[in-house]
């Protein structure tokens, strides 16, 4: 699985990244590249059953992480990035300050 993601912070949402149930057993790494001119981008990355689900069942894997202006952030531990998708209907979902933009590899 390869996907490619552009994130635009000024929507104010979560951006869905692989949605719930749809048999991703595991994420080997995610790339997110800040692609600002000058500012740093702020990054959240959780799992969650739905979008709209409470607090109680979301699952950050980083929280409000500062990406430098031109900087990748690279994820790749696999043990990190695993969560069950099939069986328990969990999501991965980012969400990026509001006048951020981010773009996201996930292999």
């Amino acid at each position: 699985m390869r996907s490619y993601y552009n994130i635009d912070g000024s929507s104010g949402v979560n951006t869905e990244l692989i949605a719930p149930r749809n048999a991703v057993a595991a994420v080997n790494s995610l790339a997110i590249t800040n692609t600002h001119a000058a500012n740093a981008a702020t990054l959240s990355l959780f799992i969650q059953t739905s979008p709209s689900a409470s607090a109680s069942s979301t699952f950050y894997i980083i929280k409000n992480v500062s990406i430098p202006s031109g900087v990748t952030l690279l994820l790749d531990n696999p043990n990190l990035l695993s969560f069950n998708n099939k069986t328990n209907g969990y999501g991965l979902y980012a969400t990026v300050g509001s006048s951020d933009t981010v773009d996201v590899l996930i292999s």
